[in-house]
């Protein structure tokens, strides 16, 4: 008979605010589940390079398991789950350059891929099933508001900053409306010095909307104007590039706070110089901070979304009208050793909501 767990491991000493939709930070357990379509007739050729791969996935910290399964429907239809220790080594593993070379051997033989992260929140089984030590679940379910939160950043060559400036202002907007499930909701595009940051907020699939995007006549014309100012060269009518492009730009939103969901604020960004190997550790003390200024009713921040990838860190912020930019949290206290430099605002290139966001 299957039942549940006794209970829940013990709360963390770090309080969960029900206003936070999304955080990587609460120390529970991950699994991670890729759905893979293999081109017909590369099974072997694909259990090879898995079997490769496997082996490789071990040695990463935090990596504690992982499985490989074939539809028993369609043969090319294969599922791989892993179970990590928590959120942060995957996102540092799976974002890092040793990634994108350890996956390599892979893409000549998967057709599409999709990869969906989830907490540990519950699970069935007896005890003795999982280790005490390893049953680390979520405490309580999260307050979701039904918007994936994601950005993309990429640097250009130094000088190019205004054109490149121009040419991103300046075009029409892509058809919000994905399909049946799936719309943009909003755009915001900023500059530091050469770097470029565009974060993107979906309702429904990211994936599918993504490709959508990606597919748009005006948005493919800035995208090719853009080209022969990037400091990492792309062709994006060739598939593994647009891959290893894309692949490198993701900075993954690792958490969001809704202080106010109804009033409209101001949109701010700054950018965290942090230093090296300190990226991880730095999103989580802002994202602590401002877990607990969303329950400050005189915070002038109305919502703020954390996107991090390595040493870059992003944090996205809507502030109450006519406040301008808060000071930073804590007057950041305790970051200074994880900082390679002070925090600076970035330009606001565009910001462009669909009308029924």
């Amino acid at each position: 008979m299957t039942t549940l767990s006794e209970k829940p491991s013990a709360p963390s000493t770090r309080q969960v605010s029900k206003r936070v939709s999304q955080s990587v930070f609460d120390g529970s357990r991950l699994r991670v589940v890729l759905l893979v379509d293999v081109h017909d007739g590369a099974q072997q050729q694909f259990l090879e390079a898995y079997e490769q791969l496997c082996n490789q996935v071990a040695q990463v910290p935090g990596h504690v398991s992982d499985q490989l399964c074939q539809s028993i429907e369609n043969p090319s239809q294969w599922l791989i789950t892993s179970e990590w220790e928590s959120a942060p080594p995957f996102l540092t593993w799976v974002n890092s350059e040793e990634h994108v070379r350890m996956v390599e051997p892979l893409h000549s033989c998967v057709r599409d891929t999709r990869s969906l992260r989830f907490h540990v929140v519950r699970e069935t089984g007896g005890a003795a099933a999982v280790p005490a030590e390893r049953r680390r679940l979520q405490s309580s379910p999260r307050i979701g508001d039904g918007v994936i939160r994601h950005a993309l950043t990429f640097t250009v060559r130094p000088g190019s900053e205004a054109e490149v400036k121009r040419i991103l202002a300046d075009y029409a907007s892509p058809r919000a409306r994905v399909d049946e499930t799936t719309r943009l909701c909003r755009t915001s595009l900023f500059m530091y010095g050469n770097r470029v940051v565009r974060a993107i907020e979906v309702r429904g699939d990211l994936l599918a909307a993504l490709r959508h995007v990606a597919r748009q006549p005006e948005v493919r014309a800035v995208e090719e104007a853009i080209n022969p100012y990037l400091e990492q060269e792309r062709d994006l009518n060739d598939q593994e590039s647009a891959r290893v492009f894309f692949t490198r730009a993701a900075l993954p939103a690792v958490h969001h706070v809704t202080a106010d969901e109804l009033t409209e604020g101001e949109r701010l960004a700054r950018y965290y110089p942090a230093r090296p190997g300190s990226g991880m550790r730095l999103a989580e003390l802002l994202a602590q901070r401002d877990d607990a200024a969303a329950d400050d009713p005189d915070s002038p921040v109305l919502r703020s979304t954390i996107f991090q990838r390595d040493d870059v860190v992003v944090r996205l912020l809507d502030v109450r009208p006519g406040l301008g930019a808060p000071p930073e949290p804590g007057h950041l206290a305790g970051l200074e050793a994880l900082l390679d430099g002070e925090p600076v605002g970035m330009d606001l290139v565009t910001d462009r909501r669909s009308p029924d966001a």
